[in-house]
């Protein structure tokens, strides 16, 4: 998956809705989330994601990629997040994407950091 690809994919895990998280985070996904539990796995982590507000305005920043191996993505961003008119949500991020077959990707690990210093 080229650069650009990389940044629709992450982009879309924060604009789509749920059946899209469905076809894009693996069953075996690890997330750690700023709400309790905090950290979720499997399926609690495709739902607790899925059944969030969709962004209306997502803007990524100090954006990075690592490809430490074939087959598997590491990106790391800034984000910041509006909807409905909301305050704006702000974290520092982190996702791993692995390929099933040939432009067959999933998340297979994904944290959100709000941050610590204002």
């Amino acid at each position: 998956m080229d650069d650009k690809r990389v940044w629709e994919f992450e982009t879309g895990l924060w604009t789509g809705d749920a059946d899209h998280y469905r076809q894009s985070v693996d069953d075996a996904c690890l997330m750690v989330l700023p709400a309790p539990p905090f950290v979720f796995d499997g399926e609690a982590a495709i739902k607790a994601v899925a059944d969030t507000p969709r962004w209306d305005r997502v803007t990524l920043s100090d954006q990075r990629i690592s490809r430490p191996q074939d087959g598997l993505i590491v990106v790391a961003y800034g984000v910041e997040a509006q909807c409905d008119g909301n305050e704006p949500y702000q974290a520092h991020c982190t996702s791993t994407y692995r390929r099933l077959s040939h432009e067959e990707w999933r998340v297979v690990q994904h944290q959100q950091t709000p941050p610590l210093i204002k």
